[in-house]
């Protein structure tokens, strides 16, 4: 039932009560007349009539723009879909009249008939940060220069959130990008179509089952904790990320095996919790501070623990790098300004999320011909005054 249909309306379900979502606007009443109807792409926009109100003004249709341009319906579809050939003259024209009548074509109904909707799902364990958001402006950059949209859902703590969030996700996107340590092949198949182009960002899945980007957590680690060997330091203590995180798992081993090939003994103590944040960078200094003998050296497995860190040794009157040697992970831009600068492993951040999108438009693009690929992306030490050794390698 129409209550009103010369301007806004609520719509009534059958049983009489108002529909929770009513829409912003409704067709009029009228005979059962093929002509009135509407293809899918008649899509609407605000026609401004002399001395209209803004809050009554007709609305622009497909039709309005074909009638201005002398054209068929048809055609100007097919210029704003590209679902056919249209001479370039006419097509400038009918863009020409469809942005003087202020008339913008629905993407809604667009992917109705192009089955495509231009948007990117991405789905990442937190927004926190400047390495989540140096990962999206990457993947914005990629997806922008491509014509793409993103759709960004984040803080996901466990495996059923993931899940909620991909089944929201479909149909509305025409590929996702996923970093989440709780993410599995078996949620992926249940909750995604199997041709549906997924890329994996820092997930610990098998080999070859789906593309995906790592950082080089092993080589990285591995150059850091050398670096601080060679410079003498024999007591290194590591901030590990958190437990379920595939990048601190792999720096937690990477830290391991290179004091074992120095022939340097582990120490369980030196090795303290942390989960990827300043507060927790600056509880496990305050924690190492209190050990005997104290590490010399303290390897957090992010540069954000390794602010918290040095916040925590300047508050105990601790001097870095003379009495505590600090380093870092990821080389955020910050890292450079901080006092001492911070020595870290470098990470492309934004190049890691820009080979992610371009793996997925790929995927995208060459649908059954793709072929999935797993790319490590490598790392650099960046050496600087918190390590002591600044401009030695």
């Amino acid at each position: 039932m129409i209550l009103n249909n010369t301007g806004p309306c609520t719509r009534l379900s059958p049983g009489g009560g108002p529909i929770d979502n009513p829409q912003p606007e409704c067709k009029r009443l009228h005979k059962n007349d093929d002509s009135q109807r509407e293809l899918p792409t008649d899509h609407r926009a605000a026609r401004t009539g002399n001395g209209t109100s803004p809050h009554t003004r007709a609305m622009v249709t497909i039709k309005d723009v074909a009638r201005e341009a002398n054209v068929s319906v048809a055609t100007v579809s097919r210029v704003f879909n590209g679902g056919g050939p249209v001479r370039e003259e006419t097509s400038r024209r009918v863009r020409d009249i469809a942005a003087r009548l202020r008339y913008v074509p629905h993407s809604g109904a667009r992917s109705l008939i192009t089955s495509k909707t231009s948007t990117i799902g991405v789905l990442l364990p937190d927004l926190y940060g400047e390495f989540f958001s140096e990962v999206i402006r990457g993947i914005d950059l990629a997806a922008r220069r491509s014509g793409y949209h993103l759709i960004i859902s984040n803080s996901h703590q466990d495996k059923s959130e993931i899940e909620s969030a991909m089944r929201a996700m479909r149909g509305r996107v025409d590929g996702v990008i996923i970093m989440s340590p709780d993410i599995d092949a078996e949620a992926l198949m249940a909750n995604l179509p199997d041709s549906h182009p997924v890329v994996l960002l820092n997930c610990a899945l098998k080999r070859g089952a789906f593309d995906s980007v790592n950082i080089d957590n092993t080589r990285g680690t591995r150059a850091i904790v050398q670096h601080l060997i060679k410079h003498g330091h024999r007591h290194i203590a590591i901030i590990t990320g958190s437990s379920r995180n595939f990048d601190g798992h792999e720096r937690l081993l990477s830290y391991r095996a290179t004091l074992r090939a120095a022939s340097i003994e582990r120490n369980p103590r030196y090795e303290a919790q942390g989960s990827f944040t300043e507060d927790s960078g600056f509880e496990a200094a305050r924690y190492l501070l209190g050990l005997r003998p104290r590490p010399t050296a303290i390897f957090a497995a992010n540069d954000s623990m390794a602010i918290g860190a040095l916040s925590a040794l300047r508050e105990a009157g601790v001097r870095v790098p003379e009495e505590i040697a600090v380093v870092g992970f990821d080389d955020i831009s910050i890292a450079r300004y901080l006092n001492p600068p911070l020595t870290s492993v470098h990470v492309p951040i934004a190049e890691l999320g820009e080979r992610a999108m371009a793996k997925l438009l790929s995927a995208i693009r060459d649908k059954d011909k793709h072929v999935r690929r797993q790319d490590i992306l490598g790392t650099t030490v960046v050496i600087r005054s918190s390590c002591g050794q600044q401009g030695h390698s």
